[in-house]
């Protein structure tokens, strides 16, 4: 029996997949360690990168020798949703005139004081 070790990339310490055999797929490794970690299919993906090389396993059919250590990571099951800072300065100019006018106000009063 071999396994293939791994770890969260928060964690310090590897968990150990066993398997029969001289390599397992990305998919089969994703499945035990759901199981093992008691990790819901449809909360979460696992994205699975080898330790050494840091190279993601994308394709569920690759397969990885026994003895190779992974690194895993949580994602949302929808994947990662990237947030760009433009769409936070989008919001600014929504601020209606007024809004505007008595901001400038205010201000120019209390620099007044």
């Amino acid at each position: 029996m071999s396994g293939v070790h791994y770890k969260f990339s928060s964690q310090l310490n590897y968990g150990t997949v066993i398997f029969e055999g001289p390599h397992i797929s990305v998919c089969d490794l994703k499945k035990q360690i759901m199981k093992k970690e008691k990790l819901k299919a449809p909360n979460c993906e696992l994205h699975i990168s080898n330790a050494d090389t840091k190279e993601e396993y994308r394709d569920d059919n690759a397969p990885i020798h026994r003895n190779f250590s992974v690194i895993v990571r949580r994602v949302p099951a929808g994947g990662i949703v990237a947030t760009s800072r433009t769409h936070v300065l989008d919001l600014t100019k929504r601020v209606s005139r007024t809004s505007k006018a008595n901001l400038s106000h205010d201000l120019r009063r209390q620099n007044s004081l």
